[in-house]
């Protein structure tokens, strides 16, 4: 293989380390190094020195000391010898995609229930350090890119998000299904978490962002939980609870069936030997009292003038005393509908009382006038 004469890189865009193939070199080999990058010497396994960007480098002794050590260098220091130019891009890497496909179990703590939950994101790194980043990190293999390095942090991406994800589902005491609410708060505590983690390999985490956090739709238990808040919901609108829904169901249910009257009033007749009739009749009064069912407005009540009596205001008498209820038109007798009425629904005659002095209207129950002081 022929000495290589002029060194550059050629390798992918989201690459942070790329191997340059040929280690067939010589002290007048030309390394160009982009502004973006930096470029590890490594000589039998060891780094001897890092070519930092916007350079173009002959690899002498003059920019490499250490190369006096390793290679004769005979005829006026020109001479060939082997090694490893690894190209470190340090530019800023603003889309790493990860996620936690497949699915982590956590135990929703409002619902009691556990559920597959997905949460997907992106952040940002950059290489920091080149020589650690190589050493402890790429190692032996010819390049190093993004996908290969979120499978490498993936263990430790998954256990801080499913550790920080429970943590806030029992700190807020919400369901999996509210957690996008806390999304912001999310990323800003796993990248806290990931950044020293990465900074020992040489990589500095710019950001750390959480896109979604999901329960997916076709998993038996999100379907049924999803279905039970639905419910729930239908049911807070209506007005009723989970036990006024199951005694409509079971109504329901034993209308459709055959003689289910005459087993019904046995069963709630003789108590079914378990208090069933009771129950039933308490339920069902509940029932009535929620929704309801008859429709008919609550009756109004006035009080006696004679005794003090509470007394349905369509009553005639007081049932106490006897004395005569409510207001009477004034011409025909007619019962008036309602306190303070002006006239009479019967015949139409005005019903306000006057003050026979001064002839302003009054209260029906005083005893002077308000005006003039005028006894009625």
């Amino acid at each position: 293989m022929a000495i290589v004469e002029v060194v550059k890189y050629n390798g992918k865009p989201n690459e942070m380390a790329w191997k340059y193939p040929n280690e067939e070199l010589g002290t007048w080999t030309q390394v160009i190094v982009n502004e973006t990058q930096e470029v590890v010497f490594v000589k039998e396994g060891k780094v001897f020195d890092v070519l930092k960007g916007g350079k173009r480098y002959t690899l002498s002794t003059d920019n490499i000391p250490l190369l006096n050590k390793v290679i004769n260098l005979p005829f006026g220091g020109r001479s060939p010898f082997t090694a490893e130019l690894w190209y470190i891009n340090k530019i800023f890497a603003l889309d790493v995609k990860w996620g936690t496909a497949p699915a982590i179990q956590l135990q929703d703590p409002k619902y009691k229930i556990f559920i597959p939950v997905t949460a997907f994101g992106q952040f940002g790194i950059k290489v920091s350090d080149s020589k650690k980043f190589l050493t402890k990190l790429v190692g032996t293999l010819p390049s190093f890119d993004h996908d290969i390095m979120v499978k490498y942090f993936r263990g430790v991406l998954v256990s801080n998000v499913k550790n920080i994800i429970s943590g806030y589902l029992i700190k807020k005491n919400i369901s999996i299904l509210e957690i996008n609410a806390y999304i912001s708060e999310i990323s800003l505590e796993l990248e806290n978490k990931i950044r020293p983690e990465l900074d020992k390999y040489g990589i500095e985490l710019i950001n750390f962002y959480v896109t979604s956090i999901e329960a997916p739709e076709d998993d038996p238990a999100v379907i049924k939980l999803k279905e039970a808040l639905s419910k729930k919901a239908e049911m807070d609108i209506v007005g009723y609870d989970y036990t006024t829904k199951r005694s409509f169901d079971t109504l329901e249910s034993a209308s459709k069936n055959e003689g289910s009257g005459n087993l019904m009033s046995a069963g709630i007749g003789m108590g079914m030997g378990f208090g069933v009739g009771g129950q039933m009749a308490k339920q069902m009064s509940n029932i009535s009292d929620k929704l309801d069912i008859s429709n008919s407005k609550s009756k109004e009540t006035i009080k006696c003038k004679k005794c003090g009596a509470i007394v349905d205001d369509t009553a005639k008498f007081c049932p106490e005393c006897g004395e005569k209820i409510g207001n009477f038109c004034k011409k025909c007798g007619a019962k008036l509908t309602r306190s303070g009425q002006k006239y009479c629904p019967e015949c139409g005659e005005l019903q306000l009382f006057l003050c026979p002095k001064c002839k302003k209207e009054i209260p029906e129950e005083s005893k002077f006038c308000p005006e003039c002081g005028e006894k009625i």
